[in-house]
């Protein structure tokens, strides 16, 4: 067992070192803290007690105790209380993390206590965390799967919400967006009666002309119903202004998007004097924007595509949100995971043909500039490295704008109908090594199947340089290949493209959509070959939750399941095939978790012993309650 301990020392070293934190091994080196165990023994002796690992994170003691083996996880009493006899507090992990919990707690001068107990390996263990307050008085969390939640980053959010049950900042900031989106979305329907994919272009608009607040330029006070030269005249000049700053190039691109934003200018309701407002609609709706958007949203410093969500929550109210047509914006959490699994470096240039809003390219160029100092490398980034191509004009417009706003990357965007776009071509001119995209939904069929999902990916991987990544997010049936047609585009996939992982996720990503979505990541320009483990994974649950009157939210244990995802995607770690199977494919197989999976988990005789007291207690119950002769005792009939 000694072997065995040791062996779950080193995995918890790891998983300490992969979360960021620095824990002293078998003590502490605080003297506070080192003193305070010296009488910590589990035997009750008053000797010196020795947890795995203790340290602080800032005004939190975290200790931790571990065994090898979940079966000595938690020893609970008849009232399911966790036992605290000599005997379970050394025998059990759960057990042994409470007591050197409240130890430190009653005998040292910190408040806040989190402690951690850990059994079995990485491939099977169990990780509960405990918070102890300085009366000793202990709440049992949720279980984990990394240290994420508790490194300098996390530990304040995971606090706030987990145990004082108090809505975060980010919580309150989406609250608040929630909020002004669907004040603005009534305000643009009840003061202009405006189209649901005008909405996002007047808000796009108005906020490329306040932009031109700093160059003095443009001012909200000058707006004032002059019929002569109107408010929307004034914005419109103000964004063609701004475009000008941008140097958007080339002319014919610039002309494109002010054509779009002639609907500011040219929509009387919005440009005449209300009586109700005492402005005119356009006034009104620029103060409220200069407000509660463009003063609070730091564009620059976010990877957020800020207005890709108030885009979506536009249309969200109105019931228009463009499903018909297929497009389904991609929610934050899956465009940051995109960046993510595929670990973009500042070296790569990024592609996304299907670029709605521009969501994924912000992100890339977001994690881009993070990963360097050089300002030259940045600009390189901005100006060559991000290319994007969108059908829809609106969409288009709103994508261009979202890169101007975020600080230029909109120079090589582009509206065109990728589909008739040669990908030799693309792949010669843009040299593109990364592709990302969320394709049109449900528009394929047997009489149009190069619209199908894997058919918009195919062509992707055609038009990504050799070697490169191309991850995609489709729905389950893509992976399913149910017609002849999709099945014999993932033939030929395989061929020239080789299928690295799926990724199943949450069936709520696209909430209200109707859709169970998968991400799949490939590399271009290198056939499959036959020997190749494919990665299928199980990422349904994911910490996020569907919540009235809201939607798909973020709960606090999101943020340590994707660091497991990554941990496993990477191979830092092994997991359970209810997770992760590795095998290798064929063309006509179903590529999702699902196809792959079979339960080969060996039992426990604490599983066992698990399963026989439920049934044993689900028996009783039926026998109380008059209903023994479904177990053939006559006796209990009424």
């Amino acid at each position: 067992m000694a072997k065995k301990e040791v062996k779950t020392d080193l995995w918890v070293y790891d998983l300490l070192k992969e979360a960021g934190l620095t824990l002293s091994a078998q003590g502490s080196d605080i003297r506070e803290l080192n003193n305070a165990l010296k009488t910590a023994s589990k035997l009750g002796t008053g000797k010196v007690g020795f947890p795995e690992y203790c340290g602080v994170v800032k005004d939190f003691v975290i200790v931790i105790e571990d065994k090898a083996d979940v079966a000595q996880h938690i020893k609970r009493d008849v009232n399911e209380l966790i036992c605290r006899e000599t005997a379970n507090i050394r025998d059990f992990a759960v057990n042994g993390a409470l007591h050197y919990g409240r130890h430190l707690a009653l005998n040292t001068n910190y408040k806040k206590i989190i402690a951690i107990a850990v059994s079995g390996d990485e491939k099977r263990h169990k990780i509960t965390p405990l918070f102890i307050n300085e009366r000793g008085e202990y709440k049992e969390l949720d279980e984990v799967e990394t240290f994420t939640l508790f490194n300098q980053k996390n530990i304040d959010e995971y606090y706030t919400k987990n145990i004082l049950k108090e809505p975060t900042d980010e919580e309150k900031t989406t609250a608040e967006i929630l909020k002004d989106a669907k004040e603005l979305h009534e305000d643009l329907r009840n003061y202009g009666s405006i189209q649901d994919k005008d909405k996002p272009l007047i808000v796009s608009g108005i906020l490329l002309a306040l932009r031109e607040i700093e160059h003095q330029n443009f001012s909200v006070d000058n707006l004032n119903a002059d019929e002569i030269k109107t408010d929307g005249q004034k914005i419109y000049e103000a964004i063609k202004a701004n475009l000008d700053r941008a140097q958007v190039k080339p002319q014919v691109k610039k002309d494109k998007l002010l054509s779009q934003f002639l609907v500011v200018k040219d929509t009387k309701a919005i440009n005449e004097y209300n009586p109700a407002l005492g402005k005119t609609p356009l006034k009104h709706y620029t103060e409220f924007i200069y407000q509660h958007i463009y003063k609070n949203i730091k564009y620059i410093h976010s990877a957020e595509d800020y207005l890709g969500r108030f885009y979506g929550e536009f249309m969200s109210y109105s019931g228009g949100d463009g499903q018909t047509l297929g497009i389904v914006l991609t929610p934050r959490h899956i465009v940051e995971l995109f960046c993510d699994l595929i670990d973009v470096k500042p070296t790569d240039s990024v592609f996304d043909p299907c670029c709605g809003t521009a969501g994924f390219l912000i992100a890339a160029m977001h994690h881009m500039l993070q990963k360097t100092d050089k300002e030259e490398i940045k600009r390189k980034i901005r100006k060559e490295q991000l290319h994007g191509i969108e059908l829809q004009p609106y969409m288009f417009t709103i994508a261009t704008t979202n890169m101007i706003l975020r600080g230029d990357g909109k120079s090589n965007l582009e509206q065109e109908d990728f589909l008739k776009q040669n990908p030799a071509q693309i792949q010669q001119q843009k040299g593109c090594n990364i592709g990302m995209m969320n394709p049109p939904y449900s528009q394929g069929s047997k009489v149009n199947p190069h619209l199908y999902e894997i058919a918009f990916t195919e062509h992707l991987l055609n038009s990504i340089a050799e070697d490169g990544k191309v991850i995609v997010i489709v729905p389950q049936s893509s992976m399913t290949g149910k017609t002849k047609e999709e099945q014999a585009i993932k033939e030929n996939i395989l061929k020239k493209h080789t299928l690295e992982g799926v990724i199943t996720l949450n069936k709520n990503t696209f909430y209200g959509v109707g859709t169970n979505p998968c991400i799949a990541v490939f590399t271009s320009g290198v056939p499959h070959q036959k020997d190749k483990n494919v990665k299928f994974i199980n990422f349904e649950n994911d910490g996020f939750e569907v919540q009235k009157h809201i939607g798909l939210v973020e709960t606090v244990s999101a943020k340590d399941k994707k660091q497991h995802l990554l941990d496993v995607w990477f191979n830092r770690i092994q997991a359970e095939s209810k997770f992760c199977v590795e095998t290798t494919i064929e063309a006509d197989d179903e590529w999702l978790h699902s196809f792959y999976y079979f339960n080969d988990e060996i039992p426990t005789e604490a599983d066992f012993e698990k399963v026989i007291a439920d049934y044993l207690t689900f028996e009783v119950n039926m026998i109380t309650h008059g209903r023994g002769y479904l177990f053939g005792l006559e006796m209990y009939r009424e």
